[in-house]
């Protein structure tokens, strides 16, 4: 180990003080992952700051490592996954060109003297089961998720990173311990065939310790860690923290399951939950903006069909947004599972630069690209000011069967509507 490290430091003295790695120029040191050294450095075709990571040896089993990561990482594209640029050989040493990023990892917020507002750990961690359930369907498993892992952008946004011992499957990853052991699920430390379900145990265990400040699983070494993990549950939460809400608990029970059938299945089952946790802390019911919100959707003529029991059951995978005049709601070409009832104001719709509909109280759009699962084929923007009802579509189909069918139902309805009125309007069956 201290040959390879002496060999690294003295190839990094080299590029520091000679005019760098091609066009790179490494500025820093800014810390250390599973597969490598990660260093500030500046792009000088593009004239931006990026992210390297340098193998530690010239070895073969180091060379692959990193290229594993740039392998895993580099076929997502998702907001909340850190973005890989590049990845090559210099030198015998491999590395990799990332996205940098100012800002912190969560480690630094499951300290309890600066844990995050409730409400906070619930939206991150809904958007870190967002990007897994992603690169799930993409085949990968990241295999150690922990708090050092995600970062907190400038802007706030949940990032994941450090993909290298991630592994390229469909369904399920070779046997083997890998990742950090506070955080492994029973299955790893079982050297047992792991799947997706893996990465949600790891998930769990950070956002225990987001809300308590405390690891799900302690022990004075590994040992102790990895008994608890295979044979014991974490102490309950609410003792450490009574004042959270009794669904954050069940949730937790859910994620960190030790048998595979009670744990979630997929990151949008893990999402789906903390997005109805979400709406109760900011809106819970017998709140009177809940009870007034409820009464509005009763009035548009949407939801005639709803009961107000369904309606309520809607809400938790709803999200009432006000817009000024002039807002842009969607853009032509944009990729998302979101679509919109229209509760107060009107919507133009333009495709081409030319309106072609619009939109009234009442009325549904955006929902063509949720059936057809295509990009935009129109831009939405708002004629006047504007309240909305964005309904996310991955969490609406976690929604009981009834509720969807009326959906269904409610589209057909708006569609054949639609129709009639571009026949209307256009006898001669031009396109609108």
């Amino acid at each position: 180990m201290m040959i390879k490290n002496k060999v690294h430091e003295s190839f990094i003295t080299g590029l520091m003080s000679s005019q760098g790695m091609g066009r790179y120029k490494i500025i820093r040191r800014l810390g250390q992952g599973g597969s490598g050294v990660v260093y500030l450095a500046r792009d000088s075709y593009i004239q931006r700051q990026v992210a390297i990571k340098i193998s530690q040896g010239i070895s073969s089993q180091s060379r692959k490592k990193l290229f594993l990561e740039a392998q895993s990482a580099g076929r997502l594209s998702h907001p909340n996954i850190l973005a890989i640029y590049d990845t090559g050989l210099y030198r015998n040493f491999c590395y990799i060109i990332m996205e940098f990023l100012e800002g912190e990892t969560l480690k630094s917020h499951c300290q309890k003297d600066n844990l995050l507002p409730l409400d906070r750990c619930a939206e991150i961690v809904f958007k870190i089961c967002s990007a897994l359930d992603y690169a799930h369907q993409k085949g990968v498993i990241h295999r150690d998720i922990k708090p050092s892992n995600i970062m907190l952008d400038g802007q706030g946004e949940p990032r994941l990173m450090d993909f290298g011992i991630a592994h390229i499957s469909d369904e399920t990853s070779e046997k083997g311990i890998w990742g950090t052991p506070s955080y492994m699920s029973p299955e790893q430390l079982r050297e047992e065939i792991i799947t997706r379900q893996s990465d949600i145990f790891s998930l769990g265990c950070v956002l225990y310790e987001l809300l308590s400040g405390t690891r799900a699983f302690r022990g004075e070494n590994d040992f102790s860690v990895i008994y608890k993990i295979t044979r014991e549950n974490p102490e309950a939460v609410r003792r450490l923290r009574p004042e959270l809400p009794v669904i954050f608990e069940e949730i937790l029970n859910k994620a960190l399951a030790k048998n595979l059938e009670d744990r979630y299945a997929s990151g949008t089952e893990f999402g789906y939950d903390l997005r109805v946790a979400l709406r109760a802390i900011k809106l819970p019911q017998g709140d009177k903006r809940f009870e007034d919100i409820i009464d509005l959707l009763r009035q548009v003529p949407f939801f005639q069909n709803f009961t107000r029991e369904q309606i309520e059951s809607l809400g938790l995978a709803g999200c009432i947004v006000k817009m000024p005049q002039d807002a842009v709601i969607v853009t032509e070409g944009d990729i998302d599972d979101t679509f919109y009832v229209l509760l107060k104001g009107e919507v133009r719709i333009r495709k081409d630069g030319e309106v072609i509909a619009t939109v009234r109280a009442g009325e549904c759009f955006g929902e063509m690209a949720y059936i057809a699962g295509q990009a935009r084929n129109a831009t939405a923007t708002t004629a006047t000011e504007c309240l909305l009802m964005k309904i996310n579509a991955t969490l609406l189909d976690k929604a009981p069967d009834t509720i969807q069918l009326l959906f269904f139902k409610n589209f057909a309805r708006t569609l054949s509507y639609r129709l009639e009125k571009s026949s209307a309007l256009n006898p001669q069956g031009k396109a609108l």
